[in-house]
């Protein structure tokens, strides 16, 4: 019964695969299509008319191998042998018994060596990259009909999945495909903080700012970056510059995103300079787990009063003096948290700098807490707090100055400590301040800056930038012979007469020479002067000069300057309840000016706080646990008042004001002035007063003129611009040294000058004098932009010295050393 019903089935399967052949030779023949004939546009079918007819065989197997099954168990009494035709499944099948010979490569090669695997391997990676870009460009549909027709012979549903997997697959492995440089200026309607996110945007700002460091070169064809990195390497440091000017000339894009949304874009650029230094120290990642980039000259500079809410998130360039700085704390980066009950360990989680990370519920018991931190496995980064405030010279008249929180991290802590001007370039930021709103009544946000470079100003450029065009005109001043008379005619112009008084302010503006023995003791270079005299003869006037000439300078009053306001003071902050230093007024002006009013009105135990400060140039601090010492590098000038109002010449100097002797041997020059009634002198002063009211009145005009005008020729007064950056010029570039100086003259004078202190018992001279002489000669060959101290510096010292010596002296003694 089973054979012949197997006989049928082959029968009608034969009868059908004939039919079918026979439809597709008229098909053939035929010009137009028949109704079983398939469309032109339709698909291939699944399976040809060879593999229907080895499918054919397969089933004919199946079925007689079944049918000999069937007929074993109909057969009860067994007479038919299971084994009939077993020696058929042995049998040669020349089909079955090999292997496929197509695809197959049976080439032999020879092994390759270590530097052409290498190259294979790029040239493969190179591939690889350029399809990906290509599938970024091109739509998967496309890509996908481009591969063999071994996948056709699925069903379309089926086919579409294996494509939605492969996609998927690639995504997981390779991410998103990156952009080009063109593609990443598109940003449509997003905002720049939204677009950055973006993991498409993020690889294309990678593989850019990567070619960057890479291929940036100078104008010799050096790589600039690579040797930056290299030298961060080789000092172990975890940061390197990165200038803004080279980026947006190269990635002018990159360069915009980054003066935006700064934030986002340091994560990304730290991230690429940890690959890059990663090319050359392989091994690196041992010392420092991130590499940070510094960004360097940023081209739009603001002070601290300009900041406003346009410039939050924003990166920005600032200036101040540092006054306050706190000390060195251990800040969580990424932290662990220990379940209290279960003990499982939670994490890590990313702490911001202003929000605090909190856990609500364990995972694994469900509990609400506590939550313990995880020491061990937390990682932590070195933070540090800065208050700058705005620098002297440059805040307004009538106004206070301005100061901002600066957070320093990573290598950035201990940059700059209280009494140094800073140039701070950041993120603009805002903090929620609770204390602050409740403060306001309604939200406030406090403002920090978040520091990515620090640079401190040494140098005296830092006001001032010196052009080329000024560098040759200061240098052809200098090599005028008559330029000290007219630095001298141009300081204070509109005061007339004080010519000493002139001289010497000239001469401290300008300088000495620091040195420091063996790198031990330190002699200062500054020269301090005090003017002592009548009211009314322009002491408080040429204070305010100097300070509005010079670059950097701090004013105050004896009256209202206590001992920690000219030196330094010791707060406890109300956050971290942590003992700060803030500098003084002393402090502010290193490296400048420091000019003291009423300096007779301070009290005793005051004056004696800058006893330090004046000669050694340092402060010394020893307070609430806090043992430090502060620079106050710094040119004192002070003016004070006689004890009767009026000076009296009958009596020697130190009987006319209330200063003890030491601090009046700390000044290098001691300036007496006296209102004298001299008719001629009156006239031309009370000329001289008139004349600068009418130039100075805003109705002023060419009738006054000639009245106005001042009867000595102005030819010789230097502008004030140019004076100011002639004096930068000198004290920055100008170190003079002393060569083929007549030590004997120096020393008959010292000798001389004590013998006539000491029988006049006026102002007792000290070695600081004979110092004192030693800067005012240098002081004097900087203002000629000499590199060595010359015969007619030194007369020049002894002359303002004696100058100081003889105007100390009581009237007798004064007539006697004049005729000397």
């Amino acid at each position: 019964m089973s054979s012949q019903n197997n006989a049928e089935r082959k029968r009608r399967r034969n009868s059908d695969a004939n039919a079918a052949s026979g439809a597709g030779e008229d098909d053939t023949r035929s010009d137009s299509p028949g109704p079983s004939s398939m469309f032109p546009s339709s698909p291939a079918p699944f399976f040809s008319e060879a593999e229907y007819r080895n499918e054919a065989e397969e089933e004919d197997l199946i079925d007689n191998a079944f049918a000999d099954d069937d007929e074993v168990n109909d057969s009860d009494n067994g007479d038919i042998d299971i084994f009939q035709d077993a020696e058929r499944d042995y049998a040669d099948n020349e089909r079955l018994d090999n292997y496929e010979q197509e695809g197959v490569d049976d080439t032999h090669y020879e092994p390759l060596d270590i530097g052409a695997r290498n190259a294979l391997d790029n040239n493969l990676n190179r591939r690889d990259v350029e399809i990906r870009r290509r599938e970024g460009r091109v739509a998967g549909a496309f890509i996908y009909g481009l591969d063999d027709d071994a996948n056709d012979t699925q069903p379309a549903v089926r086919r579409h999945r294996h494509i939605y997997e492969a996609q998927e697959l690639d995504q997981d492995e390779d991410g998103v495909p990156e952009m080009s440089l063109s593609d990443l200026r598109n940003m449509k309607d997003s905002s720049i903080a939204v677009w950055i996110t973006r993991e498409a945007v993020r690889r294309g700002i990678k593989r850019e700012f990567k070619d960057f460091l890479q291929t940036y070169v100078d104008e010799h064809g050096t790589s600039v970056y690579g040797e930056r990195i290299r030298d961060m390497g080789e000092r172990n440091k975890e940061s390197f510059e990165v200038n803004y000017e080279n980026l947006a000339d190269s990635k002018i894009i990159l360069a915009y995103y980054l003066s935006n949304s700064p934030i986002a874009m340091l994560k990304i650029l730290d991230e690429v300079a940890l690959e890059v230094t990663l090319l050359q120290f392989p091994a690196y990642e041992r010392i420092h787990r991130e590499i940070h980039v510094r960004i360097t000259d940023l081209p739009v500079k603001n002070t601290l009063r300009e900041l406003r809410q346009s410039q939050l998130n924003c990166l920005i360039r600032v200036s101040g003096v540092v006054t306050r700085r706190t000390g060195v704390f251990p800040q969580l980066k990424w932290v662990k948290f220990n379940c209290g009950k279960c003990n499982h360990l939670l994490g890590p989680f990313y702490q911001d700098i202003h929000n605090e990370i909190k856990i609500n519920t364990c995972p694994s018991c469900q509990s609400k807490g506590p939550f313990n931190v995880n020491m061990e496995q937390t990682v932590y980064r070195n933070y540090q707090k800065l208050t700058i405030q705005e620098s002297p010279g440059t805040v307004p008249p009538g106004r206070l100055p301005r100061h901002r929180e600066v957070i320093c991290l990573w290598d950035l802590i201990d940059q700059a400590k209280p009494g140094e001007e800073i140039e701070v370039i950041g993120v603009y930021r805002n903090n929620f301040d609770a204390s602050l709103s409740t403060k306001n009544g309604f939200p406030v946000f406090a403002t920090i800056i978040e520091a990515n470079f620090i640079n401190k100003k040494e140098n005296m450029f830092a006001a001032y930038r010196l052009t080329e065009d000024d560098t040759k005109q200061i240098l052809a001043m200098g090599k005028d012979k008559r330029i000290g008379k007219k630095i001298m005619k141009s300081i204070a112009p509109s005061i007339y007469g004080h010519d000493d008084i002139k001289r010497a302010i000239a001469l401290a503006m300008f300088g000495g020479v620091p040195k420091n023995i063996q790198g031990k003791h330190i002699i200062r270079g500054d020269i301090n002067i005090l003017m002592l005299g009548d009211p009314g003869t322009a002491k408080s006037q040429f204070l305010k000069y100097v300070e509005k000439t010079a670059h950097r300078a701090v004013y105050t009053t004896g009256q209202g300057a206590s001992a920690v306001g000219l030196t330094a003071s010791v707060h406890k902050d109300p956050i971290t309840r942590e003992w700060t230093l803030e500098g003084g007024a002393l402090v502010l002006a290193d490296r400048g000016v420091c000019l003291i009013d009423e300096f007779d009105k301070m009290n005793d135990a005051d004056r004696t706080s800058i006893h330090e400060a004046m000669e050694q140039q340092s402060i010394s601090i020893s307070k609430a646990g806090i043992v430090t010492t502060l620079q106050a590098r710094c040119t004192v000038l002070a003016a004070a008042n006689p004890i009767r109002g009026r000076y009296n010449s009958s009596i020697p100097f130190s009987q006319n004001v209330e200063l003890t002797e030491p601090i009046l041997s700390r000044f290098d020059v001691l300036c007496v002035v006296k209102d004298l009634v001299d008719p001629e002198q009156d006239h031309i002063l009370a000329t001289n007063v008139i004349g600068s009211h009418l130039r100075s009145h805003p109705l002023h005009n060419e009738a006054d003129q000639k009245f106005a005008q001042p009867k000595d020729n102005d030819a010789d007064i230097i502008n004030q611009d140019l004076l100011k950056k002639y004096i930068m010029y000198a004290r920055e570039k100008i170190q003079p040294k002393l060569q083929q100086v007549d030590e004997d003259k120096l020393s008959r004078l010292y000798s001389e000058l004590r013998r006539e202190s000491l029988a006049s018992g006026s102002i007792p001279i000290t070695v600081r004098h004979l110092e004192s002489m030693i800067r005012l000669a240098e002081a004097h060959a900087k203002m000629h932009l000499r590199e060595y101290v010359r015969s007619d510096d030194v007369d020049m010292a002894i002359r303002v010295a004696l100058d100081s010596f003889i105007s100390a002296q009581k009237f007798s003694m004064m007539k006697v050393l004049r005729r000397i």
